[in-house]
């Protein structure tokens, strides 16, 4: 339970979000609300986990969907060491998989964007104090989160590299363009891509691909199926 003295200092807050416009949104209203204090703003997941271990904000709002690194491992990456960080996800897309994946990532509320101003405002304050917050279409997921908590996704066998491989892959890169951009070579790419399609048990690229998006591995604007 947090004590009086925290629930109303001002909170630093790390805003990553790749939309600039949304980014800058977010940024102006909490600017205008003197519980907040702006301490960052990035839009790239991967320079993102730098930032916020550098910072140590105490709260982070948080896209699902980034380039250079995914949500959900943005937070895998910073959850640990930034035990006292609250983390309130804001995302376009949501799913059963995503939101179990965020959640198990060390998330402590989501609000989909559709949810609108109000909605996020309401969030991040709960987050901020020390509660847990969902939005209405996240809280309606939930319960099909909570009736397959025992059913693991699979994200969790794959290793580090397998998960570059599953995106790359997923994204409609070729083996020998996954290669190029990974600097290995094309018959380790290929045991990467064998040994994660047993783990996850999919057996070709359309597979993948629905499961990638579904864990909010890759965005679905990127897809044209």
């Amino acid at each position: 339970m947090p004590s009086a003295e925290e629930t109303t200092a001002i909170k630093r807050v790390v805003i990553i979000e790749d939309q600039t416009a949304i980014r800058e949104m977010l940024a102006e209203i909490l600017r205008n609300d003197p519980s907040y204090k702006i301490v960052g703003e990035i839009g790239n997941g991967a320079e993102a986990v730098n930032l916020c271990l550098d910072l140590k904000p105490d709260v982070i709002v948080l896209d699902a969907r980034l380039p250079g690194m995914s949500g959900v491992d943005v937070l895998r990456r910073v959850s640990k060491p930034l035990k006292h960080t609250r983390v309130l996800i804001f995302s376009g897309y949501e799913s059963p998989a995503l939101v179990r994946e965020m959640l198990e990532a060390g998330a402590h509320g989501f609000v989909e964007k559709t949810a609108g101003l109000l909605e996020f405002k309401k969030g991040l304050e709960t987050v901020a104090n020390g509660g847990t917050y969902f939005g209405p279409t996240v809280a309606s997921l939930l319960r099909n989160v909570v009736a397959s908590t025992n059913a693991p996704t699979g994200v969790e066998l794959l290793t580090d590299r397998e998960r570059e491989i599953l995106k790359l892959v997923a994204e409609s890169h070729s083996t020998k363009e996954i290669a190029g951009k990974l600097g290995i070579s094309v018959k380790t790419v290929d045991n990467h891509r064998t040994n994660l399609m047993r783990k996850l048990n999919l057996h070709d690229v359309a597979s993948l691909t629905r499961y990638a998006l579904e864990i909010g591995l890759i965005d679905h604007r990127s897809q044209t199926w």
